[in-house]
């Protein structure tokens, strides 16, 4: 598989998961653009780095007028943000920041790259949800609500786009083994939760990196519309 010359922008693309993709999509030959909210980071290897606040709607709207210009065949929207809490204490502040970042950007983005792909007749989008887009538990119901939608916006996406040569597709994460999840649970909390993991590990970020590439490139044809689970068996037991 070979990504060479193929342009790709991955959001959220600093750290843990979207770093891995980035990385994974650079070795098979992609150009890389990545974004994050830190004004400045260290780049890996020949990427090219914009910060922008995806819950910042106008700098959205700015940011994705670049990106129709520059013209991408590869989408990743990858950043994501939650805040857990008590259905009945959810701050609605936090609600439309979270649909904000999790889906109102990721449609914008998808509208920016469209008219490049359309010309081409060749565009990929991989839209990095969560095992919340297909299950839920306690003090999720805002970040679930988030990807969930996300799930349904990919498939009417999807549908309408297949036809141009342009695949989309969500790719739903388990546990991964990232800074973040080891912040969030603790070791503890790791310890319990690999207990209800069938293959008894968190995953790691390279092997979501490899899914998202494989989808991204020219060896898939034919699927779209999907919300592929990787997750270890968690969502099968």
């Amino acid at each position: 598989m070979t990504l060479k010359d193929r342009t790709a922008l991955v959001t959220g693309g600093t750290r843990g998961i979207g770093l891995a993709i980035a990385k994974r999509l650079q070795t098979e030959g992609a150009i890389v653009s990545i974004t994050g909210v830190r004004p400045r980071i260290a780049l890996e290897g020949s990427m090219t780095y914009r910060a922008v606040d995806l819950s910042d709607r106008p700098a959205v709207n700015h940011f994705a007028e670049e990106v129709e210009g520059i013209g991408f065949d590869i989408l990743i929207n990858n950043a994501g943000i939650n805040t857990n809490n008590a259905f009945g204490k959810i701050v609605l502040d936090d609600y439309d920041k979270i649909l904000e970042v999790n889906l109102r950007s990721v449609l914008r983005l998808c509208q920016a790259v469209l008219p490049n792909m359309k010309r081409n007749g060749w565009g990929r989008i991989v839209n990095i949800a969560s095992i919340f887009s297909v299950v839920s538990m306690e003090h999720r119901a805002v970040y679930s609500a988030s990807k969930f939608g996300l799930d349904g916006l990919t498939a009417g996406l999807a549908a309408e786009v297949a036809p141009l040569g342009i695949l989309a597709n969500c790719v739903s994460p388990g546990f991964i083994d990232t800074d973040l999840t080891r912040k969030n649970l603790g070791e503890a909390g790791i310890k319990q939760l690999l207990s209800q993991v069938p293959i008894g590990r968190l995953g790691e970020p390279h092997e979501v990196a490899a899914l998202v590439a494989w989808l991204a490139g020219p060896e898939n044809t034919f699927i779209s519309g999907q919300n592929i689970i990787i997750d270890g068996g968690f969502t099968r037991v």
